[in-house]
């Protein structure tokens, strides 16, 4: 005759044993289903003919070419750098003594002199409304987003990310690119200047 405690604790042992085998069951079958939607996705992206240009899940790394202050072409994929915007291509700036001078044709020039011809690697984030991936970007081991409004030819992008805020206040502060005078910040400057 099994007293109660026995009986309470064969009841225990084989709850235990029941759950750690449903428990492996499921661990198993979620590898499979992981395994199987990593596969389809890489056979997508070679479908696609993406696979020499993508690296990893979110990774665009290839040559590059400098279509605006903000803007890039990786490996033929059009990329906004995320977190900052630039003067415009046409958009002119003042300096400290009032004269204008083309700050939107510098900033893409400053942006290629980043890229110094190396390859770069950017990790997309998402795409903007005009379908360019959003990505912050390296090249030679430095983050371009950062290093682009640290020299002030940026400024951060406050309505969609505050990462480079501090980076901003060091430009300004040392009055770099286009700090070194009154400016109409990127966003204000294109809706008043729409085509």
């Amino acid at each position: 005759m099994m007293t109660a405690f026995r009986r309470w604790r064969t009841r225990l042992y084989w709850t235990w044993r029941v759950w750690r085998w449903e428990r492996e069951r499921r661990r198993r079958r979620g590898r499979w289903g992981l395994a199987l939607v990593v596969a389809a996705l890489a056979a997508a992206a070679g479908l696609a003919g993406l696979s020499g240009a993508f690296r990893g899940a979110g990774e665009i790394v290839g040559p590059a070419a400098v279509t605006d202050g903000d803007t890039l072409a990786v490996a033929g994929h059009p990329v906004r750098l995320d977190g900052l915007d630039a003067p415009e291509l046409r958009q002119n700036c003042r300096r400290s003594d009032g004269s204008p001078w083309p700050c939107g044709q510098m900033a893409a020039e400053a942006l290629s002199l980043l890229l110094r011809g190396e390859p770069v690697v950017c990790r997309v984030s998402g795409a903007d409304r005009y379908g360019r991936s959003l990505a912050r970007c390296w090249s030679g081991g430095e983050e371009i987003n950062a290093r682009l409004v640290r020299e002030g030819w940026a400024v951060a992008y406050t309505r969609y990310s505050w990462r480079y805020l501090p980076q901003q206040a060091l430009a300004w502060w040392e009055g770099r690119g286009i700090w070194q005078g009154p400016f109409e910040h990127p966003e204000e400057w294109r809706r008043a200047n729409q085509r």
